[in-house]
């Protein structure tokens, strides 16, 4: 079955943090103020959401959450947009839906003329680098910053749209 995508429907906030939480606690070792973060910002967006400016994304199988990514401009003030909460849930992973999210995410930015979109992540996540750099984003900072408390190496990736003056 084809998945359904979509914005928001009840619960799914709570799905993509429990997403978060159970996979990069598995892999990463992350607790619970990695949980309570993601839960935090993630409630602060949607409290700003405006469908115009934003980005709010989500693959279903009937009820069930396969993926996530968000497009935030509200932290921006309108000087680019922010990737985040992308992830795919791990009886999803190999089906595409990273690929297509991704894909729906960068037409959305550009549809909206967004010159610079950002995301934060962390060393060692090389299937989603791979996929970020397919769609335009190149590393441009690596710190020893550790925002998500987890032992990690924190990087940005950015993608930069170089407009043409007519």
């Amino acid at each position: 079955m084809e998945p359904v995508y979509a914005g928001c429907r009840p619960g799914v906030a709570g799905e993509i943090v429990r997403l978060h939480a159970l996979y990069y606690a598995r892999e990463w070792g992350f607790g619970a103020p990695f949980q309570a973060m993601v839960a935090n910002e993630l409630s602060a967006f949607l409290a700003a959401y405006d469908p115009h400016d934003d980005l709010f994304l989500n693959a279903f199988d009937r009820d069930t959450l396969l993926g996530s990514i968000t497009i935030d401009r509200t932290v921006t003030g309108g000087g680019g947009a922010h990737l985040r909460w992308f992830i795919v849930s791990e009886a999803a992973r190999g089906r595409g839906i990273g690929s297509t999210l991704m894909a729906r995410a960068m037409a959305f930015c550009d549809a909206r003329g967004v010159a610079r979109c950002w995301l934060t992540t962390f060393a060692g996540l090389d299937p989603a680098r791979r996929l970020y750099e397919r769609h335009g984003f190149r590393l441009t900072k690596e710190q020893g910053a550790d925002r998500w408390q987890g032992g990690v190496r924190e990087q940005l990736f950015e993608r930069i749209i170089k407009r043409r003056d007519g």
